[in-house]
């Protein structure tokens, strides 16, 4: 896991590796988007991670923000719930490469890391 780009003061973790590759698939889209994290049930493991790109005029008031040098995560409160503390990494292997979820709430998790239980 590479290192968080803050100290553990934040709600949502972004490890430099994953802030690089975020704003590198933003600008690819060419719009200054946010990148929306959440939760869903479904999956292995009985809940999903969600993550996609979003307008800014999206966010609302149940949401929470987290600022990385000008990048923002957004999550809504409920989903926050289940992911406090989450870091977020990437690694450009070419196995087991990607996103990856740390999650220190999640008691189990399925084998590809993209869903867990609490």
């Amino acid at each position: 896991m590479t290192q968080a780009t803050q100290p553990q003061q934040r709600g949502i973790q972004l490890s430099e590796a994953a802030l690089r590759q975020v704003k590198f698939l933003r600008d690819k889209q060419g719009t200054d988007f946010c990148l929306r994290v959440g939760v869903r049930q479904g999956g292995c493991s009985g809940m999903s991670y969600m993550m996609d790109f979003e307008d800014a005029s999206k966010i609302g008031p149940q949401d929470e923000v987290f600022d990385y040098e000008g990048f923002k995560i957004v999550c809504d409160r409920k989903s926050l719930l289940y992911l406090y503390g989450l870091m977020l990494d990437y690694n450009d292997a070419m196995i087991g490469g990607g996103f990856q979820f740390t999650n220190p709430n999640a008691a189990q998790t399925c084998g590809c890391g993209k869903s867990f239980g609490v």
